[in-house]
């Protein structure tokens, strides 16, 4: 006689439970890693802009202008989440214009987060590397509100620093 070798019921059962309890707990966690993980790529991106930003103006000894844009070739929104722009800023008008080197372009943000700024649409780099006009905050949230949140602020002297703001 043969041996008939495979799964019982019982077992097959037992197994799909226990795949059932770890997919039950490991999604919701999973979620919540990638959009923890967005959230803090979006916020260092931006961090990232702005230091290089600051250290352009002092190497270049020129204004460095960086705004909220919605097209990526001028300052053409009030709105940080549909993405931003980095120039050098020769005529001084706080617009790209032709001739002008255009330093980093960054397009809109992705996972319906918002991005808002007390600064204003437009943040400039003196040839100091201080941003005077521009001290503020800037928050990123997403849907699970203030609790998540992330944000940054410029000084005076344009140092950036993670932290500062304290409502989306």
């Amino acid at each position: 006689m043969k041996k008939i070798s495979g799964f019982t019921l019982l077992e097959l059962m037992i197994t799909m439970t226990l795949v059932s309890l770890v997919m039950a707990i490991g999604i919701p966690s999973m979620r919540d890693f990638i959009k923890n993980d967005r959230l803090v790529t979006q916020i260092n991106t931006m961090v990232g802009h702005l230091a290089y930003a600051r250290s352009e103006a002092v190497t270049r000894h020129q204004t460095v202008i960086i705004c909220a844009s919605s097209n990526q070739t001028s300052c053409s929104s009030s709105n940080w989440a549909e993405g931003w722009i980095l120039f050098v800023d020769t005529d001084n008008n706080a617009d790209f214009s032709a001739g002008e080197d255009m330093l980093r372009q960054h397009v809109a943000l992705s996972g319906g987060t918002t991005f808002t700024s007390s600064v204003g649409s437009v943040v400039t780099y003196d040839e100091r590397g201080f941003a005077p006009n521009s001290i503020g905050t800037f928050s990123l949230c997403d849907d699970r509100g203030t609790a998540h949140m992330k944000s940054i602020s410029i000084s005076a002297t344009g140092r950036v620093r993670q932290g500062g703001s304290t409502s989306c």
